[in-house]
């Protein structure tokens, strides 16, 4: 299916590994010149270096105020346009909720949350001219709390409102807002979660992998690329009718409306 991206421009936070890396490979795929943003330079260069297509690379802290707006200046410098914004990076901090930090709790919002924030609004103006849109990467610990995810329950729930909040904003001035919650994706960090369960269980890493999944409710893993082909298709005029949609590509751990 042709998704018309062809040369268009996105840029891409987190782009440096697991979902963020794959939804840049998906969109350079479609043909899509992409920015890419994350901390790591070396990782991004080696992202940017497998891509048959024409990048920027940001490497840059999205925590920082001032950078969202340098990243969106950059882009529009290089390629003239912007078409779409990938919120991907962040990740927050797991553990006890009477343990964790303030500080552990403002660099949970710091980057997912105003991080994406501030891209947005800095990118809005670019995307009303190209009449584009938003895909925020965001998570199913926003609808179903757990203790042990206290900040990155309540960031995803914040983020999903958010959605919502740009989507009605984005009725008026023609730009389309959307949302995928990933459940748990093979990339690197779930990679931990397994370590940990095989040694609570006391299993082998590749029996825990097998078994993590089910006491999840879920019969496996997901992909990154399963969600790189969901964001593809919301970028697409395939999804022109989506406006404001909260995706929940989990596997069906989500269970409730």
């Amino acid at each position: 299916m042709d998704l018309k991206l062809a040369g268009k421009v996105a840029i891409v936070t987190g782009a440096s590994k697991g979902i963020g890396r794959a939804i840049a490979e998906e969109l350079a795929a479609e043909g899509m010149k992409l920015v890419l943003a994350a901390r790591s330079a070396d990782l991004l260069q080696e992202v940017a270096g497998s891509l048959k297509t024409e990048t920027l690379v940001q490497a840059v802290d999205l925590r920082d105020p001032a950078v969202p707006a340098q990243v969106i200046a950059a882009t529009v410098a290089k390629f003239g346009s912007l078409d779409l914004l990938v919120n991907n990076a962040g990740a927050t901090k797991r553990g006890d909720f009477l343990t964790l930090t303030d500080e552990d709790w403002a660099d949970g919002y710091a980057l997912k949350f105003f991080g994406a924030m501030r891209l947005s609004r800095a990118a809005w103006p670019h995307l009303i001219k190209s009449a584009g849109s938003v895909v925020n990467i965001i998570g199913v610990g926003g609808r179903t709390g757990t203790a042990e995810f206290a900040i990155g329950g309540s960031v995803n729930a914040a983020s999903m409102n958010l959605t919502k909040v740009l989507a009605d904003r984005g009725i008026q001035d023609g730009v389309r807002v959307n949302a995928i919650n990933p459940g748990a994706i093979a990339t690197e960090r779930l990679q931990v979660r397994v370590r940990t369960f095989a040694k609570e269980k006391g299993l082998p890493e590749a029996e825990a992998a097998k078994q993590l999944p089910r006491s999840m409710g879920v019969a496996r893993f997901g992909e990154p690329a399963e969600i790189a082909r969901t964001v593809a298709f919301l970028a697409s005029p395939q999804a022109g009718y989506l406006q404001g949609a909260i995706i929940d590509v989990d596997g069906g751990v989500t269970r409730t409306l």
